[in-house]
């Protein structure tokens, strides 16, 4: 009975053994599922990271001038005045005033500096002076001698007449009283030497009388006439040289640039950057303004004479400018392969500024393209184009659009669709970006 009792003993070691094993594999199911949802965290947040970029606001549209006009060609360079100006002085002198500064519009003839001008005035005295010398010389002569000084001439010619009877008497006595013997002969020479001066003294006397009775000569009239046309050269230039130290604007413009101040000295000739000055103001007429571009050789067979086009700048791209090709370069720049063309801005205003960056889209007017199919050009920065696509970031969030290009520029890719204009355009996307995926903008120009 107590053998059978002891067959009855439960094992424990097997039920121990057997509890172990569910154990274990709920621990491993535990695992496994807490690796998982690791991964899937992990993959989660890596999805929905927000990914650094840089964007570009994307530009209105460019448009041609009417419906129907299409662009051809767009280029880009700088605004630049037709007609710029560096107004120099004709004289040296130093800076006693100055009236205008930079950013002041003037009128043609309008003072614009004045320089000291004492020393000019003196020159001014001093040829007047000289002048009216001469005229008075030249009225004598005109006038001839007096009658009072033609008489004065003949009593010098009688008197002189007298003393040569006066010595012939005396050579005539001494010349006798010598042969006789009473008179050395020293005596008849001196009294020949007397008489031979009297002789010389009577027809000087007489010259000077015939002289007086004819008065000057027309040669030498004409001589004085030719020194004062001299002086009266001489005057005009010392007067002209005092109104040039006044220095007027040459034409209607507007001050680009002031060179000089009160006090210093301006110099007619080449000076360097220290010491005179050699110009006073740059000023142009900014009614008057062009765009300076350089058109590839390729692209230079698109463009006409007076080619018509749409100017626009960086600064104000909604404002809109009527342009045409004026001038062209008689020479290409063989290091640039390029060809410089001028296009006037026909209906400038004072947004425009010199060395302003500008647009100007080319185009041919074709009337009958009806309006709904006019181009609208935007222009993109180089490599935010992929596949035929670009990125915008709509609500923090990479936006993809499908665009059609036309081509590129100077300045960029030209976009025919697919952009409006005012979007957050991502510039070189990652090639990894997807659809969706959060951005966050570290850079936006």
């Amino acid at each position: 009975m107590a053998t059978d009792l002891k067959s009855l003993r439960i094992d424990r070691s097997s039920r121990r053994s057997g509890e172990s094993k569910p154990v274990i594999r709920l621990i491993v199911i535990a695992a496994i599922i807490a690796v998982a949802a690791i991964a899937s965290v992990l993959t989660w947040s890596k999805l929905n990271a927000a990914v650094a970029v840089q964007v570009v606001q994307v530009q209105s549209p460019m448009t041609a001038s009417s419906a129907g006009d299409q662009v051809i060609l767009t280029a880009t360079g700088y605004i630049i005045a037709a007609h710029k100006i560096e107004v120099a002085s004709k004289v040296n002198g130093r800076v006693a005033w100055i009236g205008v500064d930079k950013g002041d519009k003037v009128k043609a003839g309008q003072m614009l500096v004045r320089l000291e001008d004492d020393e000019y005035r003196a020159q001014v005295l001093q040829q007047q002076g000289q002048l009216a010398n001469l005229q008075a010389k030249l009225q004598e002569d005109l006038n001839g001698s007096r009658p009072q000084e033609i008489d004065k001439a003949r009593a010098d010619v009688n008197e002189a007449r007298a003393d040569l009877v006066n010595s012939k008497t005396s050579l005539d006595r001494t010349r006798q009283l010598v042969t006789s013997g009473v008179l050395a002969k020293q005596s008849l020479d001196d009294a020949q030497a007397k008489y031979d001066g009297d002789l010389a003294k009577v027809a000087s006397l007489q010259h000077t009388l015939n002289l007086a009775v004819l008065g000057p000569r027309k040669e030498e009239i004409e001589q004085v006439r030719g020194q004062i046309e001299q002086a009266r050269g001489a005057l005009d230039y010392a007067q002209t040289q005092l109104e040039n130290t006044v220095i007027r604007a040459p034409v209607n413009g507007t001050i680009l640039d002031r060179n000089v101040e009160k006090g210093e000295f301006i110099t007619t000739g080449f000076v360097g950057d220290k010491g005179a000055k050699g110009y006073i103001v740059t000023m142009a007429d900014l009614s008057d303004l062009q765009v300076e571009l350089d058109i590839s050789q390729n692209d230079f067979p698109k463009l006409g004479p007076r080619q018509k086009g749409v100017v626009t700048t960086d600064a104000y791209p909604d404002r809109k400018y009527q342009g045409a090709i004026v001038q062209v370069s008689p020479e290409a720049d063989r290091a640039k392969a390029t060809i410089q063309v001028k296009v006037q801005v026909l209906n400038p205003d004072d947004y425009l500024r010199p060395d302003m960056n500008a647009t100007v889209a080319f185009y041919n007017p074709s009337p009958s393209v009806p309006a709904s199919e006019t181009k609208r050009i935007i222009v993109i920065p180089e490599g935010t184009v992929q596949n035929g696509s670009v990125f915008v970031v709509v609500n923090g969030h990479a936006r993809k659009r499908p665009v059609t290009t036309a081509g590129n520029s100077e300045k960029g890719i030209l976009i025919e669709s697919g952009l409006v204009g005012g979007e957050d355009l991502i510039v070189s996307p990652p090639a990894d970006l997807k659809d969706g995926q959060r951005v966050e903008v570290k850079q936006k120009s």
